[in-house]
């Protein structure tokens, strides 16, 4: 094929296809989820990125996207409730020449796993994050999560929660984070776009999700965000902080695109003094060790 232009492209669909399910019977989402769009948008950023199979992991928290590792042809670990962070960044330091990605729900990553958030941020681990912020526990039918907003009915919780709900970009932006974007699901090109970037960052990459979740989430739709979001303007420094808070607080409208980006920031990997980025990875040094010289003398 001599047109390159032509060929990139073929060689992208190829990638799509490869990490679309043979058997794609499986029915873990409702109709109008959130979640199918996103894994679209994903795959549509690794193939366009030239990322195979092999050459990526997706870690999986529990929860309504958890059940995507049901749903993608690929190396895929469902792991525990909140707990994917510590997961993802295990695997990316046993084997860190893998493209490693996380995804989890805002009541894994902000109640049960709000821990593990903070110190991946913290650390800088090399791995891209997914936040679907649906604003509810979805998959145990309504409960509300640390991002419901305050007073909000929902299934599990008729009188909604009285306490004031977590700004999940406020809380990654408090943390010196070194890459923090946001994308919807009602915009499959930008969120398409975002994961691009995310894929792109040497550290850390944080992407909130704002998700419709049409059977649960009632009070903010597909169609209200389509009413509600804009994307960052043009004049946007990202590499400003200032300027990250202004457009990451502001919930009228919800700006999308890359709101902050430090790419001088060391990632994890590149602080450790005595491995860099030629040394083995340490899946390739695990090997048996002969202790029965020091059990003899116990």
């Amino acid at each position: 094929m001599t047109n390159p232009k032509l060929k990139a492209l073929v060689d992208a669909q190829k990638i799509y296809n490869d990490y679309t399910l043979r058997d794609d019977n499986i029915n873990w989402w409702c109709g109008g989820c959130g979640n199918y769009p996103i894994q679209n948008a994903l795959k549509r950023a690794l193939a366009l990125q030239g990322l195979e199979r092999r050459d990526v992991m997706f870690c999986f928290d529990v929860g309504c996207s958890g059940n995507g590792s049901d749903k993608i042809e690929a190396n895929t670990i469902h792991g525990l409730h909140g707990r994917v962070l510590p997961l993802a960044a295990g695997f990316k330091i046993g084997n860190h020449k893998m493209q490693v990605i996380a995804e989890a729900g805002d009541g894994a990553t902000f109640s049960e796993g709000i821990s593990h958030l903070a110190h991946a941020v913290r650390n800088d681990y090399p791995v891209l994050f997914i936040l679907h912020d649906n604003q509810n526990y979805a998959l145990t039918t309504g409960q509300p999560s640390a991002l419901t907003p305050k007073c909000q009915s929902m299934s599990a919780a008729p009188e909604g929660l009285q306490i004031e709900p977590f700004h999940p970009l406020e809380v990654v932006l408090g943390l010196k984070p070194s890459f923090v974007a946001q994308t919807c699901s009602a915009d499959i090109d930008h969120m398409t776009e975002t994961i691009q970037n995310g894929l792109k960052h040497k550290g850390f990459a944080f992407i909130n999700v704002l998700q419709a979740c049409p059977t649960y989430n009632k009070f903010i739709t597909h169609e209200w965000y389509l009413e509600h979001i804009q994307r960052l303007p043009e004049a946007h420094d990202p590499t400003d902080m200032e300027s990250a808070r202004k457009y990451a607080f502001s919930s009228d409208p919800f700006y999308l695109g890359q709101i902050y980006h430090n790419p001088e920031r060391q990632n994890f990997l590149e602080t450790v003094a005595h491995r860099d980025e030629n040394s083995e990875t340490l899946i390739n040094e695990v090997a048996h060790q002969d202790i029965s010289k020091l059990l003899a003398k116990l």
